[in-house]
């Protein structure tokens, strides 16, 4: 049998931590998936996916992810039923995520405060710290060949 799911998809609202009984970390946050189509008055739709994370991802998720990130889960499908407050059976399907990656960096997905910065793409940001860096780069060449011998090389 195999049971498998890959999701990339923006959360709809900041990630929900809670711990068990136990002491065990447990956090909850819905995906927004876009639908490969348009439907019959142009409109693009989405599906809505229920997400749980457990232990340490958990509170990883809760304390770098927020509403609007860009994350990708690997997990499983899983059902479970309980009775609600009103005595009736309520079904819930969910992923159980084994592992949720962050798709954007910490930057891009932080407040736009500076709303200039918040519309720069992640490269454009980082070329300054790397004009910085390759200025202070002992093996930067500056134009000139590097002298060194074939004894120095590790293969």
């Amino acid at each position: 049998m195999m049971n498998r799911v890959v999701l990339v998809g923006r959360l709809t609202k900041d990630p929900e931590l809670r711990y068990t009984p136990a002491g065990v970390a447990v956090a909850t946050f819905t995906l927004a998936i876009n639908r490969n189509f348009k439907n019959g008055q142009g409109e693009q739709e989405a599906d809505f996916i229920n997400c749980v994370v457990w232990r340490k991802p958990a509170e990883n998720v809760a304390n770098f992810l927020k509403k609007g990130s860009l994350a990708g889960v690997d997990g499983r499908i899983q059902t479970r039923n309980y009775e609600g407050q009103d005595g009736k059976r309520v079904y819930v399907t969910e992923v159980v995520a084994e592992s949720v990656q962050f798709l954007e960096p910490k930057v891009a997905s932080t407040s736009n405060s500076n709303q200039h910065v918040g519309n720069q793409s992640y490269s454009q940001r980082k070329a300054p710290q790397a004009t910085q860096n390759a200025s202070s780069n002992p093996f930067a060449g500056n134009g000139k060949p590097i002298d060194i011998s074939d004894d120095d090389l590790p293969f």
